[in-house]
């Protein structure tokens, strides 16, 4: 009588599919904090008392209010309220023409308007069918990536400023990342004529050539710069209360993060291997090759990591393009001499960056116009930011965790409310 053998043991997947990435199941959560929790199904033993914190918290320049109930010192249910700034960027869009739209979203993530400038542009560039020359895609990437460096170290010293007392007041390394942010201020001023608010990208390339020694300025700007990120490693990376302010809190797993479409840096430190540069290349990205930093904890030191290693990659990523800026025109369309010169055929397109907090897109609808021959203005105008997503995820995160923690948890997050509120 023969006898039945077993089935062989199928082996437990490692790996799970999320929102198109691969991610190691051992690193996804079993359960999250309800968002939707009701009060009344709280424990009815408890003092729960409501807390605003914000909008003056700085990490959110006094635009963002969230409404944190404690029991205690632990969050036991947070909603996050957005809409103090009212700016309607997008209308404005809507009213402005294409031409004249860049000096606009400069504006939205103030803490890098290159990159801005730069997703708009080139959805106005699809719709048109444009393809900007070999020059200006290298500029581009060139700027993004020192625009890159200079949001991180803005994000590394403010950050210090939220832990406080944690790290000696934090204000040494503010002033340490603010006097290497403020090279590359210095560089884009040389470029452009402007500190802050550049209005350089256009329909179609550049509006500014490369200045005669801005080569050299740059490769001498790095080399500060790379010289000088041991100082911050020195301050933060060991130091012991720093790692138990950041080690464990606030982790975030890649499900959760797909779901909220979150992306970038935070995406990245959970274990979500995606970066647009490398992915779906725009500009002159595709002329090098992309190193993506990833770690796997979820937590706020994994992002610390992450935007730290993105600092040296940046750096390299502009060396290996600096030396290698093709001669040529920097625009392929004429000089605008006319408001209303840049008229695209009735359509819509998408386009999005890999900005320093992740997925920046752009969509718009552009018009016929009279008599269907395009409008000057967008129809429609859609900007889908990084930092509206990534504050979806407080209300799953904060609860459980103590004040203290929610504050770190913030500012590890990196929102900027120009963005998230248009």
């Amino acid at each position: 009588m023969a006898v039945a053998r077993p089935a062989p043991a199928v082996p437990a997947p490692t790996t799970r599919r999320v929102g198109g990435l691969d991610v190691p199941v051992s690193l996804i959560r079993p359960g999250w904090a309800n968002p939707y929790l009701d009060l009344d199904d709280y424990d009815a033993e408890s003092d729960v008392m409501a807390l605003n914190l914000g909008p003056q918290h700085p990490s959110t320049h006094g635009v963002l209010r969230v409404k944190l109930y404690m029991d205690g010192e632990i969050c036991v249910k947070a909603v996050p309220y957005l809409g103090y700034l009212h700016r309607g960027v997008e209308k404005l869009c809507e009213k402005l023409t294409y031409a004249n739209v860049t000096p606009i979203v400069d504006k939205n993530d103030y803490v890098s308007p290159m990159m801005n400038e730069l997703a708009i542009n080139m959805t106005f560039e699809k719709l048109m069918g444009c393809e900007p020359p070999p020059r200006a895609q290298v500029m581009r990437t060139i700027t993004a990536e020192l625009q890159r460096v200079a949001s991180h170290l803005l994000w590394i010293g403010t950050f210090c400023l939220d832990i406080g007392g944690a790290i000696g007041g934090g204000a040494s390394a503010f002033m340490h990342t603010f006097r290497e942010r403020e090279l590359i201020l210095e560089v884009f001023e040389e470029l452009t004529g402007c500190r802050f608010h550049y209005n350089h990208h256009t329909v179609g390339g550049q509006r500014h050539d490369i200045p005669a020694g801005w080569d050299v300025l740059v490769k001498k700007t790095l080399d500060e710069i790379e010289g000088r990120i041991h100082e911050y490693e020195d301050m933060l990376t060991e130091n012991t209360v720093f790692r138990a302010r950041t080690i464990g809190v606030g982790v975030i797993d890649p499900v959760l993060a797909m779901e909220c479409g979150v992306s970038g840096p935070i995406l990245r430190a959970s274990g979500g291997d995606h970066d647009l540069r490398r992915d779906a290349p725009y500009a002159a990205y595709d002329r090098v090759e992309i190193n993506v930093p990833v770690r796997t904890e979820g937590d706020i030191y994994a992002r610390y990591q992450v935007r730290l290693a993105e600092l040296r990659e940046s750096i390299r990523i502009v060396r290996c393009l600096i030396d290698d800026i093709p001669p040529g025109p920097i625009c392929a369309l004429k000089a605008v001499k006319l408001p209303g010169a840049v008229k695209p055929p009735p359509g819509f397109a998408y386009t999005a960056i890999e900005s320093p907090r992740g997925e920046l897109g752009t969509f718009v609808i552009a018009g016929p116009g009279k008599r269907g021959r395009g409008d000057p203005s967008p129809y429609r105008c859609k900007i889908r930011p990084p930092s509206y997503h990534v504050l979806s995820l407080l209300p799953y995160i904060a609860p459980g965790e103590n004040l203290s923690d929610i504050i770190a948890i913030l500012g590890s997050l990196d929102p900027i409310m120009g963005e998230a509120d248009r």
